[in-house]
Order: C-alpha cells, then structure tokens, then sequence
C-alpha cells in the first residue's frame, strides 16, 4: 500500500473565488467509482492539525449521482471538493467527528493531543481536485483548516484488492444504489462461531429499524446489507472493567471516558470491512448485552444488540448518524464542556438557542395559538426521581400531543436551548417516535439520497 511521505499541518486558505450552488453534472466531474480519502486528524482545545494518510480507488459509488452539493448546513466541519481547474465547487458534505469531540474535553482543554484516523468518501473525480476540510468556529462560522491538491491519476492512490475474510448478507435490496439509502450493518464482536447470531440478530434489528416511522413508509428506499468478518473474540471492550477483546474494529465503552459512550477508534479496519458494498451509512452492530452506543453525523453509529433498549438504541444513534439530530435531553452526565456556545444558534435541525422567538427554525410546524418558548411544568419534572421523571413525561406528552412549540431543555443544557416537542426519542430513554421535526429531517435525508 502506498502511503504519502509527507505531513502537512494546519493550513488556513482563503476561500476560492467560485462558489457554485448550481446543479452539478456528475458526469461533468466524476466516474462511478468511489475515492476514498483517509487521514490523521490530530488536536487538543486550542490546535488542530490534519495531514493524508491513504487514498483509495473502491467500488461503485453509492451515493445520489445528482445530490452533490449539500444542503443542510449541518455538521461541524465540511469535505468541500473544487475542480483545480476553475475553483468550481463539485462535492460538498457536512459531518461531525470524534475528534471534533475530544476538543470539547478537559483532556484538550489541558493541552493533551489526540489523533484519529477519519474517511471522507467522494465520487471518484476525472481530473485534479482540491481537497478541502472546514471547521466552524465558536460562532459557527465555517472556514478552512486544510487543503491538498489530489490528482486520480497519481500512482501512489492504492487500488488493491479488498481485505479477504468478509462475508455479504443482502437482507433487503430495492434497486439502484444512486437512488436508495445504502445501510451497512458491520458485525462486531461475533466470532466466526457466531456468524448466524449475526444473521439473526441482523434479522431482527432491521425489522426493529423498519417498524419506526418515517423508515417504515420508506422502506422500499434503503438497501440494507449484512457485513461479517470474524472477530476472535466475543463482544466489545469494557475498559472500566478492565476488560479488552480482540475485535475486527475494536469497538469500545467508556469513550471520552463515559461509561455507556461506545464507539470505535479502528477507522481504517472499519473502511476496510464496509468497502465490500456501496454504503451510504454505516451501523455497527456490537454483540453484547450492555447498554451503550454513539453515533457521529455522517460517519457511524454504533449500538449493543442484546439488551432491552437495543431498538432505541439504534434508532436514537441512527438519528445522530444519519440525519444529524442532536441529542435533546439535558440530565444526564456527557463528557463535554460547553457543547453548544452560549447565544450561537446550533446547526442541528431540531434544537435552538431561540435567538429570534418569530422565526424559530421549525415555525411552519407551530400553531398561531402556541406560546414560544413554550411551558410544559419543567421546574416540576428536574424535581422528580428518575421513576417520577418518566410518568410526568408521559402524562405531559399525553396532555401536549401533536404540540410543536419551544420547550426549554436541550442539548445538554437545562437552560437557554430548547427541542420542538415534549418528548422524542431524541430526548428520553424510550421506544417512542422521533417528533415531527426529527422526523422531517430524517425525511429530508432520505429524499436526498433517492434524488
């Protein structure tokens, strides 16, 4: 495999001169191949650095070949790809990561470096590209941390063979990948003892997954395949236990050191499992009975399969992964500090700072007789137990049903964000439905990758 002899740090560039939102033709740009574009992604509080690790020419590009530009201003750092040539913008995706998260910590605040390795997936560009990373600031402005100039015709893009050892289960196929939404659930922690626990466990999560609106009504939009590769032990890494296991992409509790966060830092052994088919999103499906997950916008989620909260489970990360909803509760520990700035309204479509009361995000939702911000008894509900909690948030969805208004507590503050309903999946532990708003955003995804 070929690797780049080279690091290139933190480079600020200016914008270039074009910026088209007109349609892109892909043919124009593009082959039906998919680049596949890894790197180090290195930071703590104050710097951030990243430089290329691998490029890759794999398979058949799944994603829409119409929708290039995105469109939902979400995420905290964009891929922004421009012809070299004329500085025209022909690919553009938003997205979160796992480091961008390290830099919210104590661990960065107090100088402590860490790096990940992330994938960036684009069409397979005809000519020269300019690669560009950008960030959004504590305003949430976006601007530019890194730029490399990428040729597909250079001899050091690797276009070997894939990793051996993998196995396809296609549980649901409904045609074209270009027009449908590619799910990968990746096997992990199933031994190849347990390879038909994964089939059904498979099985039954993807009718879990289907029986929730909206994927209910659009199941004939989504492909969904199984990916299985060995692991040689059984389960995920339990670090508070003391507990490590040997796993294809070494999945693990306890990160940014919160017990029921589970997530992956093997980003390269994972690309390498999901290469085996066009994907659009990735879940990976995790073979223990502890309760935990994660989910990253537009790079993963994760879930355990086998406890009693594992549809919840899959259908809340699946949120943060797919659609890039954020999280609407506010009680319980996080390990971030300040997620959301203070007097910044947040990109994701189903929370606000209620900077502007006659033009919240969601207004074509909320009644002319709803008051913003909108009471729903909270002094009474932080005052309850956990048990209380939960009826008094059952009786008040009950009382409140079908009302999309502005209810204070969000996004890991009790005070100053607010969520569109009294209650989603999005907010507490229960096998509900996503609110109105989570859902059209849900919906909006889908409708952009069947375009």
């Amino acid at each position: 495999m070929k690797k780049y002899g080279f690091i290139i740090v933190l480079i600020l560039i200016s914008t270039p001169s074009i910026w088209s939102q007109n349609q892109i033709h892909f043919n124009d740009y593009f082959i039906n191949s998919t680049m596949r574009i890894d790197y180090y992604h290195m930071a703590d509080k104050a710097t951030e650095f990243i430089s290329i690790d691998i490029i890759y020419q794999q398979g058949t590009w799944a994603g829409s070949l119409h929708s290039l530009i995105d469109p939902f201003n979400n995420g905290g750092y964009y891929i922004k790809i421009y012809d070299d040539a004329s500085d025209t913008l022909i690919f553009s995706r938003g997205f979160n990561s796992y480091c961008g998260e390290y830099m919210t910590t104590d661990m960065a605040a107090n100088g402590i470096k860490r790096t990940f390795h992330e994938t960036a997936l684009i069409p397979f560009p005809k000519k020269k590209i300019k690669f560009t990373v950008e960030r959004r600031d504590r305003k949430n402005q976006l601007a530019p941390i890194f730029s490399q100039v990428i040729d597909p015709q250079s001899i050091d893009i690797d276009k070997g063979a894939l990793i051996e050892g993998v196995a396809l289960f296609e549980t649901i196929k409904n045609g074209d990948p270009h027009q449908k939404v590619d799910l990968a659930f990746i096997a992990e922690g199933y031994t190849k003892a347990e390879e038909l626990k994964f089939k059904q466990d498979l099985q039954r999560m993807t009718t879990e997954f289907f029986n929730q609106e909206p994927y209910k009504r659009f199941k004939k939009d989504f492909n969904v395949y199984g990916v299985f590769k060995a692991s040689q032990e059984s389960g995920p890494d339990e670090p508070g236990n003391g507990i490590f296991r040997n796993t294809v992409v070494d999945a693990s509790f306890n990160a940014l050191g919160l017990s029921r966060y589970m997530l992956t830092e093997a980003n390269r052994a994972l690309r390498d499992i999901a290469a085996h088919v066009p994907y659009d999103a990735i879940v990976i499906m995790v073979n223990s009975q502890r309760y935990g997950g994660g989910g990253i916008y537009n790079s993963f989620c994760i879930f355990s399969c086998d406890n009693q909260w594992s549809a919840y489970l899959l259908l809340h990360e699946f949120g943060h992964s797919f659609a890039g909803l954020a999280d609407e509760y506010y009680s319980s520990t996080v390990a971030y500090n300040e997620f959301y700035p203070k007097g910044i309204e947040p990109t994701e479509p189903n929370i606000t700072a209620l900077l502007d009361k006659k033009n919240v995000k969601w207004k074509h939702l909320v009644k002319k007789e709803t008051p913003i911000p909108t009471p729903w008894g909270k002094e009474v509900y932080d005052k309850s137990n956990k048990e209380d909690k939960a009826a008094y948030l059952k009786d008040k969805a009950l009382e409140l049903k079908d009302t999309v208004g502005a209810f204070e507590g969000a996004g890991y503050a009790a005070r100053g964000l607010y969520r569109p309903m009294v209650n989603c999946i999005m907010f507490s532990k229960a096998r509900i439905p996503y609110c109105k708003v989570c859902e059209e955003a849900v919906v909006r995804m889908i409708e952009n990758y069947k375009r």
